[in-house]
């Protein structure tokens, strides 16, 4: 296997794009590897690394099934859900925390006045 062609930053050639300007594209690899990359140097540390897949070569991305989209709901819903008080904070709980903010703050929050 040959090495990637390297482009520098904003400067790859028609036909190649990023996964997330796939994704803008309502596509996807498809099971294609990675075709180029780009570089953006920084001054103190390695470059940065965008790696490119060829546009022609991708696939439509799959459509969501019901199974999927429930399954997603009740995943952000647990995300949600406070394992000490078992209420929807109506965010998501910080994993620092590891439950609400009203249950890790007590003596600061609202609902103990």
């Amino acid at each position: 296997m040959g090495a990637l062609p390297v482009f520098r930053w904003h400067l790859a050639p028609d036909g190649y794009a990023t996964y997330r300007q796939l994704r803008a594209r309502g596509l996807r690899p498809g099971g294609q590897g990675v075709a180029a990359q780009m570089e953006r140097p920084r001054r103190r540390r390695g470059p940065l690394v965008a790696y490119l897949y060829l546009i022609d070569q991708a696939k439509p991305v799959r459509p969501m099934t019901p199974a999927k989209w429930a399954a997603l709901a009740k995943a952000n819903t647990a995300r949600r859900t406070c394992p000490k008080c078992r209420r929807d904070a109506g965010y998501v709980i910080p994993p620092s925390l590891g439950m609400c903010v009203t249950c890790a703050f007590p003596s600061t929050s609202p609902r103990s006045a």
